[in-house]
Parts: structure tokens; C-alpha cells; sequence
């Protein structure tokens, strides 16, 4: 079958749509799926300019949401007509899997970023030559075959325009809070870059019963949208020092989490000096930058901890509905972080999510989709 598809042809080239892209057919556990739209998120960058690489060429995109078209014989909960959000392959069988920790799924990396599907096949070709893929997915596509395992059901009144980034930046932000820092109510957090990643983990944060929820950025316009979104306090780190105001904001304790979405090593110290005594950072950018710190002095004289995150330790089939239902009740409103844009302007899209001037770009494949259909 004949798809389009935006490729990345070489390290640091733009995105080329073709049309011309063959993709493999559907496997006894695969569902074929009609791309409705699909967010845009910094791993898909840090992939096109090669900081991380599947090889090239490469179809990129894994926060879809589209339409089930065809399911494969042994498929089980999926029928044709189904609405999916996409996320990430776990095969359900390790012990890591077993423990319900998919995030640490023991073949992770080889199911999701080894640029072929996880029967090791090429999920998509060009006259003939291997295209590399991403996720078990691809999502930047008008049409993809992914594992039932990727797939996460979803009402058809949901609005599939909107929900394709709970699939990867929203779960990640907000399982970090929810599912690995686990704050009690009462506790504190601050939030260091409010990207979609750090507001959901700002919102999850909210939702929590912290009492403190301060996010910090350097941007005016996105700080201003955190207080809309629940933050108790914001800090312009351009302008002031954020160690310093998180710590006036807490008797001089410091904040009991901060989390860092930015991978930057002055702002990831930031996040491990702001921390109370007993405090934890969760580190959970794709960043080609080191941090450098005191083990003695940053850590252990103050038992304090710097954890990575995977995916917000997530579950999708748990966690996508869940935030489903939280954006219902109006407690976490991640359509306020998003921009739609035509798949034709997905240069466009990356470079304003680059830019930061947009906080999540949304590629809109299907242009007739309505909400409901």
C-alpha cells in the first residue's frame, strides 16, 4: 500500500512529503490506522538533527491519533472504526512489563527506537529501500500499521484533533508527578521549563494537592499560561535568581520535587539547589548535555535525590483515559498548549516548537475529520 509521508532524508535535512511510500501490511497483531493528526514533540527534533538517531532516512512522529481501518486475525479490544491514540511498544511478556512498568519494558529500545517494527521487519520502504521508523509508529503519515499493544481507545466524541499528544508529552509530564514523585497533598513542586511536558507535569502537580506549584521559564507569554493552568507562583529566571524566590516561597526550605524538562546543565542544578532537604529532581529531558554536581555536598549531606523518568513511568491504556477525564472536569486543559497546523506546513510546526513561539504544534492529516464522526 502507497502512503504519504513526511521523510528526513538525511541528519539536519528538513521534512520532505512523498507519496511514493509503501508500507508494510497488517500482522496478525496490527491495526492499521487512518492519521486524523498528530503532535509534534522535541524528540522528534532531537532525531531529525541527529542528537539521537534510528538512521535515515526516517519517517518521525509518535503522537498520533487517527482511525482503525483493518485489524490483523489475533487482534483482541480493536475493530475497524475504532478511535486510537498511538504511544510507545511494550511487549507485555518481560518481567519489567509483568511488574506493570512498561516504561522499562526489557526491549524497549529495540521495539521503539531501533528504526524497524518489532518484528524487526522494515515498516516502510522507498523502491524498495529501508525507510526507518519510529515507535512502532510513524505518525507523521496519512495512513500507518502499528501493534494493538501501541493502541489506546478512546470515546469518538473525543476530539482526535486534540489528543494525540497525551500519547507521549502529556503522560510523560504528568506521570512523572502522578506516577513516580507521588506527592502527598500539602507538599511542594516547581516545575522548570513549561513546555507541554513541564505544564502537564504543573497541572499533575495541581491535581496532586500541592500547595506550591511554581513554574519557571523565561518566556512571559508561557508563565502567564501556567498561572492559567494552575501554578501557585512563577518565576522569569531571566530576570530573577529562581533558587533564591522558590526558597523565599518556602520559609527557606526549598520545594519537596522540582522536575526539569529543559536538559540544560545550569537549570538542572537550579533544580537540584532548589530542593528541600529529602527533596527529590526528576530529570526527564532528551538532552545531549551532562550535569555536573556534588555528590557530597548537592546530595547526601542533604538526602536528597535525581531520578530519570521514562515516559512519566506510564501505562498509556491507564493513563491517556485518565487525562481524558481529568480534561473534562476542567482540571487539566492541555488544548490551551496547542496550535493546529496543516501536514503540508510541518516545516513550519517544527520550527515553532523550536522556537518555543509554539508550545505544541498539532499536524493535521485528515483535513475533513470532524469531532463525532
Amino acid at each position: 500500500m502507497k502512503i504519504k509521508a513526511a521523510v528526513v532524508e538525511k541528519k539536519g535535512d528538513p521534512f520532505v512529503i512523498k507519496d511514493d511510500i509503501e508500507l508494510h501490511k497488517v500482522g496478525p497483531t496490527d491495526v492499521q490506522v487512518h492519521m486524523v493528526a498528530s503532535g509534534i514533540c522535541h524528540s522528534d527534533e532531537a532525531i531529525r538533527k541527529g542528537d539521537a538517531s534510528l538512521g535515515y532516512p526516517v519517517i518521525l512522529g509518535h503522537e498520533g491519533a487517527g482511525i482503525i481501518e483493518k485489524v490483523g486475525s489475533e487482534v483482541q479490544n480493536l475493530k475497524p472504526g475504532d478511535h486510537v491514540v498511538m504511544a510507545f511498544y511494550a511487549d507485555g511478556l518481560c518481567d519489567k512489563c509483568l511488574e506493570g512498568i512498561p516504561t522499562q519494558c526489557r526491549n524497549y529500545a529495540k521495539y521503539n527506537l531501533s528504526g524497524t517494527r518489532f518484528d524487526g521487519d522494515d515498516q516502510f520502504q522507498e523502491n524498495g529501500k529501508h525507510i526507518s521508523d519510529m515507535f512502532n509508529q510513524s505518525s507523521f503519515t496519512t495512513t500507518t500499521v502499528t501493534n494493538q499493544r501501541n493502541c489506546v481507545k478512546v470515546d469518538k466524541d473525543t476530539d482526535l484533533r486534540r489528543v494525540g499528544p497525551l500519547g507521549c508529552g502529556y503522560i510523560t509530564g504528568s506521570g512523572t508527578v502522578f506516577n513516580t514523585l507521588k506527592p502527598r497533598p500539602g507538599e511542594t513542586i516547581a516545575v522548570f521549563g513549561t513546555g507541554a511536558v513541564g505544564l502537564a507535569a504543573m497541572m499533575a502537580g495541581k491535581i496532586s494537592g500541592c500547595t506550591r506549584v511554581i513554574a519557571v521559564d523565561i518566556v512571559p507569554s508561557r508563565l502567564k499560561l501556567a498561572k492559567e493552568l494552575g501554578a501557585t507562583d512563577t518565576i522569569n529566571s531571566k530576570e530573577e535568581d529562581p533558587v533564591k524566590k522558590i526558597k523565599e516561597l518556602t520559609n527557606g526550605y526549598g520545594v519537596d520535587y522540582t522536575v526539569d524538562t529543559t536538559g540544560l546543565p545550569a537549570v538542572m542544578k537550579s533544580a537540584i539547589d532548589a530542593l528541600a532537604q529529602g527533596g527529590t529532581e526528576a530529570a526527564i529531558a532528551v538532552t545531549p548535555h551532562n550535569l555536573e554536581f556534588s555528590t557530597w555536598n548537592d546530595l547526601c549531606t542533604s538526602d536528597r535525590k535525581i531520578i530519570g523518568v521514562n515516559m512519566g513511568d506510564a501505562i498509556p491504556q491507564i493513563d491517556v483515559p485518565r487525562l481524558i477525564r481529568f480534561n473534562k472536569l476542567g482540571m487539566f486543559d492541555y488544548e490551551k498548549t496547542e496550535k493546529f497546523f496543516d501536514f503540508e506546513d510541518i516545516n513550519e510546526a517544527n520550527q515553532a516548537s523550536v522556537s518555543g513561539k509554539v508550545i505544541k504544534p498539532v499536524l493535521i492529516i485528515d483535513k475533513d475529520y470532524k469531532p463525532g464522526d
